[in-house]
């Protein structure tokens, strides 16, 4: 399979997790379950309504089949792409500038940003997930071959808004792991490179203590390796996706232990936590690993009710592949 079929998979996986992904956004896996008392098997409801728990909701009545965020900002990042051919953090910043989706001082690290207003900035702190959730464009751009242009380019898309070393080196496994499917590695192969490219991203902020996103790609993966089957009760137990040591790792895995960005995605929105960001993020590295495995019938949810037309962005990244 070519790699222009791997990325536009990988664009599907990542749109179609977060939208099942935001059902259950920051629902402990109890909670999930009173919300779904068979648990989560895809869109529950009809797309365009609003999702039952976000009715009312004084910030935003998230509809059923919406994307969040974590889409938004993935577009942002490869409209800046598209337009210079290369990764800076200035273009990304001045497309981060028009991003709306939670934009509240509740997500500080883009709030503080778009307060600023200055599309030059360089964030010094700021150790979240929302700068692994958008780099995907970077993953696509470079080939895997060239692993300090994917560092790099990491790090350029990070530091608008996130300039701590988790989430830069977050960031820079999530880029690295999209490559190597994209390139169609084997799983071992996308799993060894994560974890270097995570080690190599602490050159630009270095460990401030003993836990690391490399460790914990590395140590999750040993695990989870070894369960007959990963389910959901054991991820929400044990690697409870709600901080930065667990939420891109836990999504690095389930996409390299299931093979399938269906499954990845359905995992991750069963556990609750960060579901969105885990099952987008792993929705797109198992759908650049193994294409057939996104839901189509998912995905056309997604562009009906979004209207996003990311099969043409993923084109027109695929272009640009070096």
């Amino acid at each position: 399979m070519g790699y222009k079929e791997r990325i536009i998979a990988c664009f599907k996986g990542l749109a179609t997790g977060d939208a099942i992904g935001k059902q259950s956004e920051m629902l402990s896996h109890a909670e999930v379950l009173k919300w779904y008392p068979e648990g989560i098997n895809g869109f529950h409801g009809q797309p365009g309504d609003t999702i039952p728990r976000y009715v009312g909701n004084r910030k935003c009545e998230w509809r059923i089949g919406e994307t969040t965020d974590d889409t938004e900002q993935t577009i942002a990042v490869a409209k800046a792409i598209l337009r210079e051919g290369k990764v800076s953090h200035t273009a990304i910043g001045e497309e981060l500038l028009h991003c709306r989706k939670s934009n509240h001082p509740g997500v500080k690290s883009m709030w503080t940003f778009q307060q600023i207003g200055d599309p030059n900035r360089i964030a010094s702190e700021g150790d979240g997930c929302g700068a692994a959730m958008r780099v995907a464009p970077v993953g696509v751009l470079y080939s895997c071959e060239r692993l300090d242009e994917l560092v790099k380019g990491a790090y350029e898309s990070s530091i608008p808004t996130h300039g701590g070393q988790l989430a830069i080196c977050a960031a820079a496994a999530v880029a690295a792991a999209i490559s190597a499917a994209i390139d169609g590695k084997s799983v071992g192969h996308v799993l060894s490179l994560a974890v270097k490219a995570a080690r190599k991203a602490e050159q630009y902020r270095p460990p401030a203590g003993s836990i690391t996103i490399a460790a914990s790609i590395q140590e999750i993966y040993e695990d989870l390796s070894r369960l007959d089957k990963v389910v959901v009760n054991y991820i929400a137990e044990k690697y409870f996706p709600d901080k930065p040591v667990t939420i891109v790792p836990v999504a690095i895995n389930l996409a390299l232990i299931t093979e399938s960005a269906e499954e990845t995605i359905l995992l991750a929105a069963n556990a609750g936590g960060d579901a969105d960001s885990v099952a987008s993020i792993g929705g797109g590295i198992a759908g650049a690993l193994h294409p057939t495995t996104v839901n189509q019938d998912w995905y056309n949810v997604v562009e009906r009710v979004n209207e996003n037309d990311l099969i043409s962005i993923a084109e027109a990244l695929a272009r640009l592949r070096q």
